[in-house]
């Protein structure tokens, strides 16, 4: 799959000139990325577009324009591309109350681990975390995770010609049954594999 080079990103000046536009076109991308697990879980599935969003987003908010800090957003952001055989995500668990959030993200540790992914009857893929850096502690776990799901040649199969892709989680402390991907998230996704 393809990763971003330096080459291929605007320049800061020439982003500023398309940055409304740019902006509206990757808030409709990410409704075929996103899904609701349950009323406080929801994960956007990366792909190249939506880390080139987010690299050209971070090279303006810093002011970057050298070399070596626009390689460390490549370095950082690049991993998150799926490579053909997998789907990437960042996990957000969102509360509005700050108190209720601290509550939640201490019954919540391991989340992010009993994450899965399922297409048909084939086994499930539990999330691989948080490959970057450790984000959970003793106390709680984190509010942002980045997940990868690995799947076998007969899942990639069944999901390219058109089998049903299930997401769910396997907490006690937040459960989520089976949800079934709607067409266009599916369509999405599937698009992401060699």
């Amino acid at each position: 799959m393809p990763h971003i080079t330096r080459d291929s990103l605007m320049s800061l000046e020439s982003y500023a000139k398309v940055r409304p536009a740019y902006r509206s076109d990757m808030i409709a991308h990410k409704k075929n990325r996103s899904v609701m697990l349950g009323e406080h879980v929801t994960l956007i599935f990366e792909d190249e577009k939506t880390m080139r969003y987010q690299i050209q987003e971070m090279l303006r908010a810093e002011r970057t324009f050298e070399d070596a800090g626009i390689q460390d957003e490549l370095d950082a952001y690049n991993p998150l591309i799926p490579d053909g055989s997998n789907w990437k995500a960042t996990m957000m668990i969102e509360y509005p109350d700050p108190d209720e959030r601290q509550l939640a993200l201490a019954k919540l540790k391991g989340i992010e681990e009993r994450v899965w992914v399922q297409v048909a009857d084939h086994a499930r893929s539990y999330a691989i975390a948080d490959e970057d850096m450790e984000r959970e502690n003793a106390e709680k776990t984190s509010a942002v995770h980045f997940l990868r799901f690995e799947l076998d040649a007969s899942s990639i199969t069944a999901a390219k010609s058109g089998a049903a892709i299930q997401i769910g989680i396997d907490l006690a402390a937040y459960p989520v049954d089976g949800i079934t991907l709607t067409e266009n998230v599916r369509t999405a996704l599937v698009a992401d594999l060699a």
